[in-house]
């Protein structure tokens, strides 16, 4: 690769075998079971108009090397919406060349055109190198990510429905 600065462009069809090999390494570095079926879905999604999920991707030298998955996100305690950065990755032969930078500065510039009012996302703890970008182009919140798995509330193990008496 050589040292020209990346380009960021929206995702397009063409790009659809490059995106599956950096969305394999995303999911491989975040330890992530393999699945073709989960790659298939986010790129539907990615490539349909009518779904909030959108992505851009960064090019060097005309060669796809990272990507950001964004959507809308409202925020009803500020009454306004932003956009949220679902995924940012890059190529790690092309990591140090600003790609990352690059995605970060074009969603925040399309946050603008849309009339967003922020642009936010979160990453792993203890994914320094990424945080050492990010420290230098937002502003670490003070919140703290939970995150839940669903119960089926049709029937939730502590709360069953009472059925009829039994005739015993």
């Amino acid at each position: 690769m050589t040292s020209n600065a990346p380009v960021v462009r929206p995702l397009a069809a063409a790009d659809e075998a490059r995106w599956r090999v950096l969305f394999r390494q995303y999911r491989a570095f975040y330890r992530l079971q393999e699945s073709e079926e989960v790659v298939s879905r986010a790129w539907a999604w990615l490539t349909d108009p009518g779904h909030p999920c959108d992505a851009l991707v960064a090019e060097v030298d005309g060669a796809v090397v990272g990507f950001a998955h964004h959507r809308p996100v409202p925020s009803p305690y500020t009454g306004t919406t932003g956009l949220f950065l679902d995924d940012l990755f890059t190529d790690p032969a092309a990591r140090g060349r600003g790609v990352g930078r690059a995605l970060i500065q074009q969603l925040r510039a399309l946050a603008a055109t849309e009339g967003r009012s922020f642009v936010q996302w979160v990453t792993a703890e203890d994914n320094h190198q990424a945080q050492s970008l990010y420290d230098t182009v937002a502003a670490r919140t003070d919140w703290v990510t939970y995150e839940s798995g669903v119960q089926d509330v049709r029937h939730p193990a502590d709360h069953r429905p009472a059925g009829p008496p039994s005739a015993g």
